[in-house]
């Protein structure tokens, strides 16, 4: 501590003359009145209040505030009130700190509430995104988009996401009872994709809850109870597949439609691929020299490695893709867009009801290859790695080594039966089409 002849009684006149000598960072002036108190000049001309007290056998000191913003008797007031404090033994510092932490954190609550689940939700998808795949990422930006533009294949709008509803509340706000309500409103209409929607949610607050400026406010568990889950219902096992006396009637009213959409269906039945797999193929994956198709299976969970599966080109398959035109990169193209052709669910419900079949999914032409090549005993493993199914057991994973040549001996045999049981006529020695190209 200075000793007491370096003091002196501040008054508004010594405060307003006092400075900072050249040469020097900072100087300090201490009041005789209030011992606690000091005067700090800085040398860029700044002057604060400071409170100076021994504590533990070491000083320390607090700022007060700028002599600009301080009355002079005020700042001693301070001053005094802070030795009080320092006598209970008292860090003042300490206190000032966590003082400041309380306001900070009741802001960051403040500014947490105020944030909506549509702002809350842009910053989740762009966090995630390197981590998502494109369909996943796709349902995510559906699910919250606010609908209402112009559709691109027909007249009309584009209708709001099934989440939308929840864009313009707070965060803070989606509670148990208002997800609830959600659930009960569109599990009477659309419960299937409720269910995605309400998967997507649970995600989107467990990930909320994990973060600093939301956690705060979020209800993680909003969409965990029970009358929502009832609401929305179970998901049943899809069982909708060809039979085998189906075939003769698929087929011809198959062969009825456009090339595009024809070669599609087909080769959903005839390769077993998921349907946005196919969708996906680009001219670039069909080799005619190998007679092989690169698969777009995203990574090694769906069966493949380094995101493709190889799969035979079937002769009848061959056939289909070389008869359509090149309009763009895509195998199936649109031909308005640069694009694959929108899923033709309503051309698959025409052929259905042309050939007298109850519901088929697009799903279901790919259930139909596994269940039909069981009428040829195909190798089950064969037909888990065409479809990209994941190997299932020890030995599938470990001692099976099929090359594209054995695959091609089943997968042939296989599409020969189809055919056969269709009653579709066709020579596989024969050459395919010529590509066409169209400008």
């Amino acid at each position: 501590m200075p000793t007491p002849k370096s003091r002196t009684r501040l008054t508004a006149g010594r405060v307003d003359a006092f400075t900072c000598p050249p040469g020097k960072s900072q100087a300090f002036l201490w009041d005789s009145d209030a011992p606690c108190l000091l005067l700090r000049a800085a040398a860029g001309g700044r002057k604060t209040y400071v409170f100076e007290a021994r504590l533990n056998g070491k000083t320390i000191r607090q700022t007060i505030g700028d002599v600009k913003s301080w009355a002079l008797a005020a700042a001693r007031t301070e001053a005094q009130r802070l030795k009080m404090v320092t006598d209970t033994g008292q860090d003042v510092r300490e206190t000032k700190r966590q003082q400041q932490a309380e306001r900070e954190a009741q802001q960051a609550q403040q500014q947490a509430q105020a944030v909506t689940v549509g702002d809350a939700w842009a910053s989740y998808v762009e966090n995630r995104r390197p981590h998502w795949g494109a369909l996943h990422l796709r349902d995510n930006v559906d699910m919250m988009a606010p609908g209402g533009k112009p559709m691109k294949r027909r007249e009309g709008t584009t209708a709001p996401g099934l989440l939308a509803c929840f864009a313009p509340m707070q965060l803070a706000d989606v509670t148990p009872e208002h997800v609830q309500a959600w659930a009960q409103r569109e599990g009477q209409t659309r419960p299937t994709s409720a269910r995605l929607a309400l998967r997507l949610l649970r995600a989107f607050l467990n990930w909320c809850s994990e973060q600093p400026q939301y956690a705060p406010v979020v209800t993680s568990n909003a969409t965990k109870g029970r009358a929502t889950r009832e609401a929305l219902g179970k998901a049943q096992t899809k069982s909708d597949a060809l039979l085998k006396e189906q075939l003769p009637a698929f087929f011809a009213a198959v062969l009825g439609l456009n090339p595009t959409v024809r070669a599609y269906l087909l080769g959903l039945l005839l390769t077993g691929a998921r349907t946005g797999e196919l969708l996906g193929l680009r001219w670039d994956d069909v080799n005619t020299q190998w007679k092989s198709l690169s698969i777009r299976d995203k990574d090694e969970s769906k069966g493949g490695k380094d995101g493709t599966r190889m799969i035979p080109l079937t002769p009848y398959m061959h056939h289909l893709i070389a008869a359509l035109p090149r309009r763009s990169e895509w195998v199936f193209s649109s031909d308005t867009l640069a694009q694959p052709i929108s899923r033709p669910n309503h051309r698959l419900a025409d052929v259905c009801a042309v050939a007298g079949i109850e519901h088929l999914t697009l799903h279901g032409l790919r259930r139909s290859f596994g269940s039909l090549a069981e009428w040829l005993e195909l190798p089950a493993g064969v037909v888990a790695q065409i479809q990209g199914h994941k190997p299932s057991a020890t030995a599938e994973k470990h001692y099976r080594v099929r090359p594209l040549d054995l695959l091609r001996l089943h997968h042939e045999k296989f599409e020969a039966w189809i055919l056969e049981q269709a009653g579709v006529p066709f020579d596989a020695s024969a050459e395919p089409g010529k590509l066409r190209a169209v400008h």
